[in-house]
């Protein structure tokens, strides 16, 4: 995804779905008192404070723990360079982690079939994962695949839950943004422009942890129901 450039007449999948999500959704976060949007021409970001209680930021710290492993990505030995965080899935059928995600639902106005699991991410000093978008590359071979399992990816929810001594910031590299880790913030990114096409604006990166450890979880929406749901 790292320095693909998308044409104006090119045909974009699943651009319609896209749009509309990104229509219902805008429409949502905007009328909520409680979200706040950063200000910017080029992406869409919102933010939410204290979504994440600080009981709850422990108790998903300690999820993590249990699940974390060498990140990967879609795109095979581009996670080696690039990402060299720890992750992994929560169980999405824990009553806890149920909830969690039923908040975020509730706030995106999401059907919660159309999320991924949430994913937790630990990194340590000297980690990081280099710049990359969260949508998928439709010319990519891994395409194929997801279009089947929910599409393309539409919105992004990435949850900050603890502080982290020196580094660590989410820097959206094209926007020059940078948004140190805030524990119990909710931020959130619509990964297409108002038109339905991926935005390129949403390129980001988590710059290397300096001190201490950041612990964060992401959990993504698709275009429709996500395949892994259920099974």
């Amino acid at each position: 995804m790292v320095g693909n450039s998308i044409k104006p007449a090119e045909t974009v999948p699943d651009r319609d779905a896209l749009k509309r999500v990104g229509n219902a959704v805008r429409k949502r976060l905007l009328a909520d008192p409680q979200v706040y949007q950063l200000p910017n021409e080029q992406a869409e970001i919102f933010a939410v404070g204290d979504f994440i209680s600080p009981s709850e930021c422990t108790k998903l710290m300690t999820m993590i723990d249990a699940v974390a492993r060498p990140s990967d990505t879609f795109e095979g030995e581009y996670a080696e360079k690039n990402r060299t965080s720890y992750s992994g899935d929560i169980d999405m059928y824990d009553p806890f982690v149920m909830g969690i995600e039923r908040r975020i639902d509730d706030l995106m106005g999401m059907e919660t079939t159309w999320g991924e699991t949430i994913q937790g991410q630990r990194y340590l000093p000297g980690q990081e994962f280099k710049e990359h978008c969260d949508w998928f590359w439709w010319k990519e071979k891994y395409w194929q695949s997801e279009k089947k399992k929910g599409g393309q990816r539409s919105w992004t929810t990435m949850a900050f839950l603890n502080e982290v001594e020196e580094g660590g910031d989410t820097f959206f590299t094209k926007l020059g943004l940078s948004i140190e880790p805030k524990p119990g913030v909710l931020l959130i990114w619509n990964n297409a422009d108002p038109h339905g096409v991926p935005n390129e604006m949403t390129m980001h990166a988590g710059t290397p942890v300096v001190a201490g450890t950041k612990y964060i979880f992401t959990k993504w929406y698709r275009t429709r129901p996500w395949g892994n749901r259920g099974k």
